[in-house]
């Protein structure tokens, strides 16, 4: 029998949270533009964080400049939290896509984040989005990374499922494995053939042939979409019918290898 050596699970305190910050917009294709909205809603999303993750060590990293410090003072003020910001190449993400910001906020939080140094692990969400069952997902690490992903072909009688991306609005990840495999993702988008962050990020992980590197229960996101400036309507029923999509992806042959069961 294949011996395998898996890390001992963490507990979702141990585990810092990345939340990656654009208050001020450079990607000209999102609905929800206003820094006051985004604002709002980031705020909203911080405050949801402290109740599904309490005890957990918060990262705000903003990538237009924003300083999250005064108001986390503020309102937040026994919350452990570091604040981080800086500008992003506003040429590449006009280029490229708010895709391309994302990966440069991930990586100026790890070279300068004294929380990320202290540990080797992190999770990452967009801001502005909480996990519900964030709890539940954290408990699952045991190795390199672990993210959900977008698969097709469900109901088909004659193609088999496929999983097409990766999820990038949440995930956990080392920063060793991170900082080796996905830090430049980002650079490999080409927006005029639609390829981006979460199908570069699915293309890095195929070229190492990473295993065991999907969710095996369903992270819950809920929040606002700054791409669409609407709320997600996860009630009941969405989350059943997505834990009916996600057990037929597992019982798949040729992505049962992928999941962290």
């Amino acid at each position: 029998m294949e011996q395998t050596h898996r890390r001992k699970p963490k507990t979702a305190t141990q585990i810092p949270i990345l939340i990656t910050s654009s208050i001020v917009p450079y990607d000209s294709g999102v609905k929800l533009s206003d820094p006051q909205q985004r604002l709002f809603h980031a705020i909203e999303a911080i405050e949801q964080w402290i109740r599904v993750a309490p005890g957990s060590k918060l990262i705000l990293c903003d990538g237009s400049n924003f300083d999250f410090k005064p108001i986390i003072k503020e309102k937040f003020p026994s919350t452990e939290a570091e604040c981080l910001y800086f500008e992003n190449d506003r040429s590449k993400i006009i280029t490229h896509g708010r895709g391309y910001g994302e990966g440069e906020i991930v990586k100026f939080a790890l070279k300068h984040s004294a929380f990320l140094r202290e540990a080797d692990r992190f999770a990452k969400c967009s801001s502005k989005l909480w996990v519900e069952n964030y709890a539940e997902c954290a408990s699952e690490w045991a190795d390199d990374c672990l993210f959900s992903a977008i698969f097709k072909n469900f109901f088909s009688i004659s193609k088999r499922v496929e999983m097409t991306q990766v999820d990038t609005r949440f995930y956990i990840s080392t920063n060793a494995f991170y900082l080796k495999n996905l830090a430049d993702a980002h650079c490999q988008i080409d927006s005029t053939s639609g390829f981006g962050l979460e199908d570069s990020f699915c293309a890095a992980l195929r070229k190492i042939n990473q295993k065991r590197y999907l969710f095996s229960a369903l992270p819950i996101i809920r929040g606002v979409g700054g791409g669409t400036g609407k709320y997600y309507k996860y009630n009941w029923h969405r989350v059943t019918k997505d834990r009916i999509k996600l057990g037929i992806a597992k019982r798949s042959p040729i992505l049962h290898d992928l999941f962290n069961d």
